[in-house]
């Protein structure tokens, strides 16, 4: 037989199997009702705890700002060059180092095993900042609580998104994502109620932010070992009957229900892929500005005249708002099937915001700013996790990828901690002109991804080039 020929065959018989993937779906036969209330079960036992656990990291590792304001910047001298932005800016080299081996390592010892050691390790990295006498030994803490924490987000992006079909995933990343919103808004309240301990028992009010802080992180992790949900074909809280539905849907979904071995070859092969790094590229964008205002958003509304009591409060409603918003648009995506241009709608609101922030004269409006500002970058970063796994399939290079990406908005978190720089206060003006940068960074990446997508759909469908992502019947999400 020639090359053409067979070529031809193996043509036809992938059209075959993609006609028979897409005309009758595994799973076909199950029943609605059993599959609703299975997913909401899913739903409840899964999302509510995850988001818990993930708006106690966001707390634990930006109460550094809230902190500095209660009193830690005089006593730690933290207003001597840069040592503030050092302090926060240390925590993510472990964080982005020990990505991808955290979720190698999930896999290998299990969710909960692992979500449990990095809760509980992190936790008492937090508990231990309570106690530090000099910078160098808050530096110190900061590290470990990156090393700790690096393994955990990636995780929980990686649990989620095996549980559920492409197109149900953003609504279910944001509802993650919103929970750590709303919680991480009001924690400065919370912590400037905790700052009143100021005296108790011979420490000062920041110190009890880190102690009372640290201390219920550790528990939350105990909690973690007896509730935290693993992947669905380990997963003890389902039926085999309902494990076994949650596995057809994702099989004929994506075709990766089946963990698939990892590898070095693999490991490498995924490291290659180029839209695996324009998507990391895309996240460091969007977390540059979530993470500038996780850190500054208290001392930037202080600039504006505001006492410490009211800047703490005013903290609290763009998380509000954010979290609403980021839910909105998850629906609106996952109902029209679409993410670049939802994620293009949201880059313009971040854009917008950070341009009225950086540039009106009335503080009022300029306020109204960090709304859009926090609108804008919070819902794109569920929006690409969730543009992401949509467009790959097999669990390795889930892990994979999913690790480089995360790992990025680590990055992302370096860059807003060093060009929110000590001597531009009040304004932070360069800081205002990189975070627009990153934003039409996004855009272009936004265009490239798209482009690379349509053209490998319609290649496909017109049969010049094999199955997208070894997978018959996948097709990429725009």
């Amino acid at each position: 037989m020639s090359v053409d020929s067979k070529r031809s065959s193996e043509l036809k018989k992938e059209d075959l199997e993609e006609k028979r993937d897409l005309e009758s779906p595994i799973g076909a036969h199950y029943d609605p009702e059993f599959v609703r209330k299975t997913l909401r079960l899913v739903d409840w036992r899964m999302l509510p705890l995850l988001g818990f656990l993930y708006s106690v990291a966001l707390i634990d590792r930006t109460n550094l700002g809230i902190a500095r304001a209660a009193g830690m910047e005089i006593e730690l001298k933290l207003y001597i060059g840069e040592r503030y932005s050092i302090a926060s800016m240390i925590y993510f080299i472990p964080y982005i180092i020990l990505q991808i081996p955290g979720n190698i390592v999930l896999r290998w010892i299990g969710a909960r095993t692992w979500l449990t050691i990095c809760v509980v390790g992190w936790g008492i990295a937090q508990l231990g900042m309570g106690f530090v006498k000099t910078w160098g030994w808050l530096v110190f803490c900061r590290v470990w609580l990156g090393v700790f924490e690096a393994g955990f987000f990636p995780a929980l992006v990686f649990i989620i998104t095996t549980w559920y079909k492409r197109h149900e995933v953003q609504k279910r990343l944001a509802i993650f994502y919103l929970i750590s919103i709303l919680l991480g808004g009001f924690s400065s309240l919370l912590a400037f109620g905790i700052a009143h301990l100021s005296g108790r028992g011979g420490y000062l009010g920041w110190s009890w932010i880190f102690i009372i802080e640290g201390t219920v992180t550790i528990v939350l992790g105990i909690l973690a070992w007896l509730f935290v949900p693993d992947f669905p074909d380990k997963s003890t809280f389902v039926t085999d009957e309902q494990r076994k539905m949650i596995l057809d849907r994702v099989e004929a979904d994506r075709g990766d229900s089946i963990p698939d071995k990892m590898t070095t070859a693999k490991l490498f092969h995924h490291l290659s892929d180029p839209i695996v790094w324009i998507m990391a590229l895309m996240f460091l964008c969007s977390t540059m500005p979530a993470y500038a205002l996780g850190f500054f958003i208290t001392i930037i509304l202080k600039s504006m005249g505001y006492s410490t009591f009211k800047s703490l409060v005013l903290t609290c409603p763009p998380y509000v708002f954010a979290a609403i918003s980021t839910f909105v648009f998850a629906y609106i995506s996952d109902k029209s099937k679409q993410r670049a241009l939802w994620l293009a709608v949201q880059n313009l609101i971040c854009i917008t915001g950070l341009f009225i922030t950086a540039y009106h004269k009335k503080d009022p409006v300029r306020y109204f700013g960090l709304f859009l500002v926090n609108a804008g970058a919070s819902g794109c970063i569920p929006g690409i996790l969730a543009y992401h796994s949509n467009n790959i399939t097999g669990h390795t290079k889930r892990s994979v990828s999913t690790a480089v990406i995360i790992a990025a908005g680590g990055v992302g978190g370096i860059f807003a901690t060093m060009v929110y720089r000590q001597k531009d206060f009040p304004k932070y003006m360069p800081g205002m002109w990189a975070t627009i940068g990153c934003q039409f960074c996004m855009f272009i990446c936004l265009g490239i991804t798209t482009a690379v997508f349509w053209r490998r759909n319609k290649e496909y469908k017109e049969g010049k080039r094999g199955p997208l992502e070894s997978t018959p019947g996948f097709y990429y999400t725009l």
